[in-house]
């Protein structure tokens, strides 16, 4: 049996497909650790404010609560995300190592270890992508809850400011 298979790309995919998608979950972790910050970094200020004030049926501090509240929740989904990015990562790392072993093993007698290694490459990837995937739809749901903030703040505004606003303006027609 030849050393490397007929095609040397075979071996070369079995370890970059991976190589790739732990890139990819790099990235994703690092911009979810950024986007976590930012809602940590939101709910403190949130809290701080909310501690100094003190009419509790105020608009704005009903709002403010609302938007503690959500704010939570956005850590909470960030959280779940990046610990699904960092299992993507570990995941493709492992998928790679043990394809690099399967290729390997391929060019060997030892079929069951080449079978081992081929299962194991399977599985660690199907878990990374389905990391990745989750850790999505995890950033998705989070992104909805700040967009759903920062417009109820915009609307919040408008009411407030709507004798100051211009007909254009009033229109929802760019300045």
């Amino acid at each position: 049996m030849p050393l490397l298979p007929d095609n040397p790309f075979t071996s070369l995919t079995l370890i970059a497909a991976p190589a790739v998608l732990t890139n990819a979950s790099s990235v994703l972790a690092l911009g979810t650790s950024n986007r976590f910050a930012r809602a940590i970094g939101r709910a403190r200020a949130l809290a701080a404010i909310l501690e100094k004030e003190t009419v509790s049926r105020d608009p704005l501090t009903i709002m403010r609560v609302h938007h503690l509240n959500r704010a939570e929740k956005r850590s909470l989904l960030l959280l779940y995300a990046l610990r699904l990015f960092y299992l993507a990562l570990g995941s493709f790392a492992a998928a790679a190592l043990t394809s690099l072993l399967g290729a390997t093993a391929a060019s060997s007698s030892h079929r069951f270890i080449f079978r081992l290694t081929l299962d194991a490459a399977a599985v660690t990837g199907f878990v990374g992508v389905g990391g990745l995937v989750s850790g999505c739809s995890l950033l998705v749901a989070e992104t909805r809850l700040a967009v759903m903030s920062v417009s109820e703040e915009a609307q919040f505004v408008r009411e407030r400011f709507k004798d100051y606003l211009t007909a254009s303006e009033k229109a929802g027609e760019p300045g």
